[in-house]
């Protein structure tokens, strides 16, 4: 079939959205207390910071990159520090600018989540540690909170 359209003779302008490829991008693990910590028995604040990042690649592909900082400290020292960038490629074309913004800020850090949460879980198991299980996240409401922290001039 061809992609021209019989009326018009242009190319059809159908909407496309999808996966090129998903790739771990950065990861870093840290226990500057080790092996010392490791004999002692603790129970560690963990903080888990989050951030997402879109960025064109060339016309009609972007890198989408779901990063966690994950830091357990015992007092005031660190027992690890993990920071996890997952990414993904992704194809975006014919796609109207407002749901362009929408897709690369809800529906594609959606789709590299999984693969962060299952990584930072890994990781904390190889380091001798408990897993940490990173909650589900709603990148909605994410998204949304982002907006309109850029509408009060909160963020540049």
């Amino acid at each position: 079939m061809s992609d021209q359209n019989p009326d018009t003779g242009a190319a059809d302008a159908n909407p496309v959205f999808q996966i090129q490829r998903l790739y771990l991008k950065d990861l870093s693990l840290e226990q500057p207390n080790s092996p010392q910590i490791l004999g002692e028995a603790i129970q560690p604040e963990v903080d888990i910071a989050l951030a997402v990042s879109a960025e064109p690649v060339v016309e009609g592909i972007f890198e989408v990159c779901v990063t966690a900082t994950v830091t357990a400290k015992s007092g005031e020292r660190t027992v690890f520090l993990i920071e996890a960038k997952q990414a993904g490629i992704f194809e975006l074309r014919n796609i109207a600018a407002d749901q362009m913004q929408l897709i690369l800020g809800v529906a594609c850090p959606t789709m590299v989540y999984p693969y962060l949460r299952a990584i930072v879980s890994d990781v904390c198991t190889r380091a001798g540690f408990p897993p940490v299980l990173l909650t589900e996240v709603n990148f909605q409401a994410m998204y949304e909170a982002q907006q309109q922290q850029m509408a009060a001039g909160q963020i540049n």
